[in-house]
């Protein structure tokens, strides 16, 4: 795992695959749609969609707490400790 130091942030390559797979549910959201399929089973796959992005949010999350916020609070600038705090509150605001 890469560190958030000097501005060297985290690879998430890994998550491509995924993130590969929630662009082909959409894909097939916009087919069935198309085809005016049943409600309940596009809003299944939404929900399916909201999971899977709901993941790798919280993979990236622990991946950014792990590395970039222990980094600034192991460091001794107190800007980059509050900046770190604000980062986080602003994300939990949105």
């Amino acid at each position: 795992m890469n560190s958030c130091k000097e501005h060297q942030h985290p690879d998430y390559v890994a998550h491509l695959p995924r993130l590969n797979r929630i662009e082909g549910q959409i894909q097939g959201i916009k087919k069935m749609i198309g085809e005016r399929r049943y409600c309940p089973d596009i809003i299944m796959q939404l929900k399916a969609i909201r999971a899977a992005c709901q993941s790798i949010e919280a993979l990236m999350l622990e991946t950014h707490l792990d590395s970039c916020v222990v980094d600034a609070f192991h460091s001794d600038n107190e800007a980059n400790k509050n900046e770190k705090i604000q980062e986080l509150t602003k994300l939990y605001k949105k």
